[in-house]
């Protein structure tokens, strides 16, 4: 496997819920193969607690997360950027150097749901497996990229 991380960032508007989530889920279960940071088109100012709430019952640690702009980083290169909202993916985001692959998952906004608890940690849930779903796509693609490279180094050695 790859020595450096591959860095992906992952945005939304508010950086209050799904890219907070998906940064947690992509640090731990990329098991040192991705560094992930999020950030917001608009941020929030605060992390939604039933976010932090879920990513702990399924024994995901949520980190130190903030809520931030991805104005603090601009500049820097990553080599994916995803986007977990609609609404972030329609807009202009800063350019990050190094042509990093742009990544689109339409994740609903958990955040939006009102109701009883248990309606609201039921979306919180669906949001975690949808985007553990998405993560673990990517993961494996990466993994088979990787072993597809090494075959090809090998060829011809025998």
């Amino acid at each position: 496997m790859p020595t450096d991380p591959s860095k992906v960032l992952i945005l939304c508007t508010g950086n209050s819920c799904r890219s907070i989530m998906a940064e947690a889920l992509i640090n731990q279960l990329g098991q040192g193969l991705f560094r992930a940071w999020s950030a917001g088109s608009a941020p929030s100012g605060y992390v939604h607690p039933y976010a932090i709430a879920t990513l702990v019952r399924y024994g995901i640690d949520p980190g130190r997360p903030y809520s931030k702009s991805w104005n603090e980083f601009v500049g820097r290169p990553f080599d994916c950027v995803i986007t977990v909202c609609d609404q972030a993916a329609g807009e202009s985001c800063p350019i990050f150097p190094g042509r990093p692959t742009p990544l689109h998952w339409s994740i609903p906004d958990p955040a939006q749901v009102h109701g009883s608890e248990a309606d609201i940690e039921a979306a919180f849930n669906g949001v975690l497996f949808l985007l553990k779903e998405h993560i673990e796509k990517l993961l494996h693609s990466v993994r088979l990229q990787h072993i597809l490279k090494c075959a090809g180094s090998h060829e011809g050695r025998s």
